[in-house]
């Protein structure tokens, strides 16, 4: 840290870093400290509950998530950026109710994320540098093991739903967020009290009863794990309660009354690229691999690799209602060079009476 950053008004400091953090996009930034003790013990309990299934990295990495100086020695605060996500007139449940639509997680129908916020953020940190000298900071954007919800939390963005979301009383759920570790001794910000109440909605909407108990999930059961983490087969007892839910699932935050004061985002990577917002299953399920790595360059869906978006929008096949297009659509793929693919091609088929 340059005798700059030493010697400044940290409480201007912090105020400023806020100001930056709008001015560049963020809808809000909060600061906190790194005690995560009471986060950490919570995250001991899910991994020996093994509700992280294949996420073999949750665990590799232990308590270091839990405890932000270990992960970047030096840091005493964690800026923590909030960014609206939901593009405009984007309709969910009219597309979830469609079975032959394909339904993809509103935060993935426009350009993958982690780019924008992670250089949002590097741009905010040059700002601060410009005004402090030098000083220690990394930026995180789902890159490493943070806690950033809990972290989030505590620097008064919001608080823990009982579907385990970050909630804001004015802004819902539909965000990302993204942090800055960093050894500036910054003011912090006040935690916010909960305000999901008695409210169950999450838990009973849940269409694989994935969250088991108020801010506990078990991500085996989860769509979102099923559909982009789990790299092999989709067990059997679930893959008809996915429906056509191809790439993550959003009825939690869907049920939730809070999101009635989500808002849309005006950023342009936000915005639905080709259709994916209201896109039959059969169409999607026509492509071949390249026309999938073309189609989702620069989409957060391409991380997940054309075999397990086929098998993905297989089982939405299989739970589609049945007529011509559906079964022709997976005939012409009964014979993929995917054992994986034609596994779930010849489950959904059988669902059609083929």
């Amino acid at each position: 840290m340059s005798e700059t950053a030493r010697n400044c008004d940290y409480a201007a400091l912090a105020a400023a870093i806020k100001a930056w953090g709008r001015e560049l996009g963020f809808q809000s930034v909060g600061i906190a400290d790194t005690d995560l003790g009471a986060a950490e013990t919570g995250l001991a309990r899910w991994l020996a509950a093994a509700y992280h299934g294949e996420m073999d990295y949750m665990a590799r990495h232990g308590a270091k998530r839990a405890r932000p100086a270990e992960l970047r020695p030096g840091t005493v605060r964690v800026i923590s950026a909030r960014m609206d996500y939901l593009p405009p007139a984007a309709a969910s449940w009219p597309v979830i109710r469609a079975g032959e639509k394909a339904y993809i997680a509103r935060y993935a129908t426009g350009r993958d994320y982690h780019k924008l916020l992670r250089r949002r953020l590097e741009q905010l940190c040059r700002r601060i540098e410009r005004n402090t000298g030098a000083f220690g900071y990394r930026v995180y954007t789902d890159s490493a093991p943070v806690m950033e919800v809990e972290l989030a939390a505590k620097s008064g963005l919001g608080w823990r739903g009982k579907h385990t979301l970050l909630l804001s009383r004015d802004a819902g759920s539909y965000f990302f967020l993204g942090e800055i570790y960093t050894d500036l001794p910054l003011p912090v910000d006040a935690p916010v009290s909960g305000h999901c109440g008695s409210c169950r909605k999450c838990l009973d909407i849940c269409p694989t009863g994935a969250i088991v108990a108020p801010y506990r999930l078990d991500a085996r059961r989860c769509i979102s794990y099923l559909t982009i983490e789990l790299k092999g087969s989709i067990p059997l007892e679930l893959r008809p309660l996915i429906g056509n839910r191809v790439y993550g699932c959003d009825d939690c935050q869907l049920a939730c009354p809070w999101n009635r004061y989500a808002r849309t985002s005006d950023e342009a990577d936000f915005r639905v690229r080709h259709g994916l917002d209201d896109v039959q299953l059969a169409e999607l399920f026509a492509w071949d691999e390249n026309a999938f790595r073309v189609r989702m360059a620069g989409s957060a869906i391409l991380r997940i690799g054309f075999e397990r978006w086929s098998r993905n929008l297989a089982v939405g096949l299989g739970n589609a209602p049945s007529g011509a297009a559906v079964v022709e659509a997976l005939k012409s793929r009964a014979q993929d060079a995917s054992p994986l693919v034609r596994e779930h091609v010849a489950w959904a088929l059988g669902r059609h009476g083929n």
